[in-house]
């Protein structure tokens, strides 16, 4: 079983993450509060801790999670190519898995070797869009359809 334990939002550009218990999570404006939360194919982004493990293993490093900058924190799923398209139910929420996070210039800006760390195997999680407006808690169960 897969379960939500963790949700973050940038309130503002180039700004730390905002950690949360509960989000809004809305078709309008994706994870509330979010900056870049407007309507889209990368409304919300997923990471999963297994994947996350993974790179800092390679890196050598403990890193916080919110290094990559991901909204929501999923244990017990590894993502793949072959998710795009599937629907991922977070408690009551809804998204389209609408395909890979690419790590960005920030990523090695955060930590030296960051970026090629998170490049293969999607290993920076997945962009979403949301199809349903539902509040989400840590703890939520994740299944993907």
């Amino acid at each position: 079983m897969s379960t939500l334990i963790a949700i973050g939002f940038k309130p503002i550009k180039q700004q730390p993450m905002t950690l949360v218990a509960k989000a809004n999570v809305t078709c309008s404006h994706g994870v509330e509060q979010d900056f870049f939360g407007r309507p889209g194919k990368r409304q919300v982004t997923v990471m999963s801790k297994e994947q996350w493990v993974t790179v800092c293993g390679e890196l050598n490093a403990l890193l916080p999670w919110t290094t990559r900058r991901a909204n929501l924190l999923v244990e017990g799923l590894s993502f793949t190519p072959e998710h795009v398209g599937k629907i991922l139910e977070i408690g009551e929420l809804k998204l389209e898995i609408t395909g890979e996070t690419d790590p960005c210039k920030k990523m090695e800006i955060a930590h030296a070797g960051l970026e090629a760390a998170l490049t293969p195997d999607w290993r920076g999680g997945v962009t979403c869009r949301v199809l349903n407006d539902a509040e989400i808690f840590e703890g939520d169960t994740v299944q993907l359809r």
